[in-house]
């Protein structure tokens, strides 16, 4: 069932609900329900808000484990290393993370359509922790970046499943809630994530950032357990687990996002590995799209990018995934080397935009319910675009409060584009195809951002190596490293590091503005929202 469809226009938000989840207080849920339930039931979800409250909650649990984990375990990396050794590989407990939450973003969407919401939060929250558990045993640096890939089959059922069921459980009027609910779990875990971690590993011990996981996780389960109930789906009307797409994807995905991540940093992009990994990649692709072209229910099918609408916002967000490596990854860089801040100041830069973004995003319906998704997304990422350009004329050294101040606005703009565009293409599939369409989209801003970092990575270490010639290595990390000690030629060093930076900046101005027309010339004017 795909019901009728509309379009978006002023009066975009017509409350209608289109989601298949019932809250329940009891053990019994809709049985031989229809795949997507009608609006009674969807009235009768909202009906109790104390219940749907309960699943809001640990929806808001869950994510909090995924924002977390990156965050709190990066100040505790020297204590981390200082145990366990393996300094040359420690970029791996990220990397390795990443690259199991992105490959398996688009398999946990297809199996949330076609065996539900609840069984794949579940199962990839238990398996979050138990790679949680795992961790905090580790003995070696391998076995902890093994157990850390763990965490992250984990963490790809939950942050593609939540925010499905973000739009199951909301009908379109009241969605921006439940994600700028959803936001301010991230912001929350961006600020208080370092500090935590380096609370736990300097008071207790680096074990404990993984077990105190297991608490909150098993909260979240319970929660879910006992208030989210799903109509229950004819087994007949299931199509076949495309299991040899979803091994090609993860194949591909793994393959390629490691020579990303590699590239430039473990061997230069025209070594033997470099070029082994990228051609063993483009074969996998191959071999995955005539998997998915025969499959009957594929992992990746092809509507995903054969619908304008979709497809926009899969390119839209792919190119915002890349710009966001900028201020994410580069502007702490330049807050200690260049404007000479602390970690903690530096952080403190960096968090304003986090703050203003799902306060923004809160206030978008206002906007899009006025003027559509399409239009309030294309003043948010003008905005963005013009703020990133607004980088370069920053001052050298200049003050910390300047930077500050063009994040806060960064993320107002960026509540802006983002929020509005996930909502409405939501909203504009059933549920059989809601979990697929949100892992799409998600998945496509997950590459985005590794592209972004290995693109803007060689364009930072290329501006570095030219304005320093034989008197630098020429890598941003090294040189923001000797800055920790300055020398005789430190201002000449800052001097090269802000002006790589200004040229990442003025890549991520490039990509917000490839957003910018994908909106403009591929995405409809007005979203077909089903009624």
């Amino acid at each position: 069932m795909h019901g009728e469809r509309t379009s978006v226009s002023d009066d975009t938000a017509d409350g209608t609900a289109d989601g298949s989840a019932e809250i329940s207080g009891g053990a019994a849920g809709a049985s031989g329900g229809p795949a997507e339930i009608s609006g009674s039931a969807a009235a009768t979800a909202q009906s109790d808000p104390r219940r749907r409250g309960a699943v809001v909650a640990a929806l808001m649990l869950a994510m909090a484990l995924a924002a977390l984990d990156s965050t709190i375990i990066a100040t505790a990396v020297p204590q981390i290393v200082g145990d366990l050794g393996g300094f040359s590989v420690f970029s791996w407990l990220f990397s390795g993370y990443l690259l199991a939450v992105t490959v398996t973003l688009p398999v946990y969407g297809k199996l949330s359509d076609t065996f539900g919401r609840k069984p794949v939060l579940i199962a990839g929250t238990a398996l979050f922790l138990l790679g949680s558990l795992l961790c905090a045993g580790a003995w070696d640096m391998a076995s902890l970046i093994a157990f850390r890939v763990v965490q992250g089959l984990g963490g790809g059922a939950i942050q593609g499943t939540v925010q499905t069921l973000a739009a199951d459980l909301y009908p379109l009027k009241e969605r921006p809630k439940i994600q700028a609910k959803l936001s301010s779990v991230w912001a929350a875990s961006a600020v208080a994530g370092p500090a935590l971690g380096g609370v736990l590993a300097g008071y207790a011990d680096w074990r404990w950032i993984f077990l105190i996981n297991l608490p909150f996780g098993a909260v979240a389960i319970w929660l879910v357990l006992r208030h989210l109930h799903e109509p229950v789906r004819d087994r007949s009307q299931r199509g076949r687990i495309d299991w040899a797409g979803a091994l090609s994807v993860f194949a591909c995905g793994g393959v390629l996002i490691t020579a990303l991540v590699q590239g430039g940093v473990a061997w230069p992009w025209l070594s033997a590995p470099s070029l082994l990994l990228f051609g063993a990649g483009a074969l996998l692709v191959v071999a995955t799209v005539v998997i998915e072209r025969r499959a009957e229910e594929p992992i990746i099918p092809g509507w995903v990018w054969k619908r304008r609408t979709i497809a926009a916002v899969n390119l839209a967000l792919g190119a915002l995934g890349l710009m966001m490596v900028a201020p994410t990854v580069f502007l702490p860089t330049y807050a200690q080397s260049v404007l000479q801040l602390d970690p903690t100041a530096a952080g403190f830069v960096l968090s304003a935009m986090i703050l203003s973004w799902p306060l923004s995003a809160a206030l978008s319906q206002h906007v899009y319910t006025r003027i559509g998704f399409r239009n309030t997304a294309i003043i948010g990422m003008s905005a963005a675009t013009a703020i990133l350009v607004a980088f370069q004329l920053l001052p050298y050294p200049g003050a910390a409060w300047q930077p500050a101040l063009l994040m806060l606005l960064l993320g107002a703009s960026l509540g802006l584009f983002q929020l509005p565009l996930i909502v409405g293409v939501q909203s504009t599939v059933g549920w059989s195809e809601r979990g697929t369409t949100t892992a799409s989209v998600l998945f496509c801003r997950q590459i985005g951002q590794t592209v972004g970092a290995a693109l803007f990575g060689a364009i930072a270490n290329g501006v570095l190596s030219s304005r320093l010639g034989g008197s630098g290595s020429g890598d941003l990390d090294s040189v923001a490293r000797s800055l920790d000690h300055p020398g005789p030629d430190a201002d000449h060093l800052r001097q090269a590091v802000d002006a790589a930076v200004d040229w990442v900046f003025l890549g991520a101005a490039a990509a917000a503005a490839l957003s910018l027309l994908v909106l403009i010339f591929v995405a409809p004017r007005r979203f077909p929202v089903l009624k």
